[in-house]
């Protein structure tokens, strides 16, 4: 049995996220969570809410809090927002801002 927790449209790169989520797979919730509060990256606010938010729900399905770990943990692609920015000579560049999907899921180790 799993809890999953959902992050969708948020506002940064999937590939940025995707460094921070490579360094809490696997890990036990309380040392994840330690690892996502001391590391200085954008993603990591997101991360420590949505990891928040798994746990709540593993509660719910009355799962041992401290027996948690990330299962499982990835990021998709949202749809990417297009920007134009102003150039030189009247040309414009397309500056494209791209939104991600995370999943983030739970499970009691045996």
């Amino acid at each position: 049995m799993e809890a999953k927790a959902y992050l969708k449209y948020a506002r940064i790169s999937p590939r940025k996220v995707k460094i921070v989520l490579d360094l809490i797979r696997g890990k036990d919730v309380n040392v994840a969570m330690g690892i996502l509060k001391n590391t200085p990256k954008a993603a990591s606010e997101l991360l420590i809410k949505l990891l928040g938010s798994a746990v709540a729900n593993a509660e719910r399905f009355n799962m041992d809090s401290s027996k948690l770990y990330v299962s499982e943990c990835f990021v998709c692609p949202g749809p990417t927002l297009k920007r134009i920015m102003p150039r030189a000579k009247g040309s414009a560049d397309r500056i494209l801002k791209r939104t991600s999907h995370v999943t983030l899921a739970v499970q009691e180790r045996n």
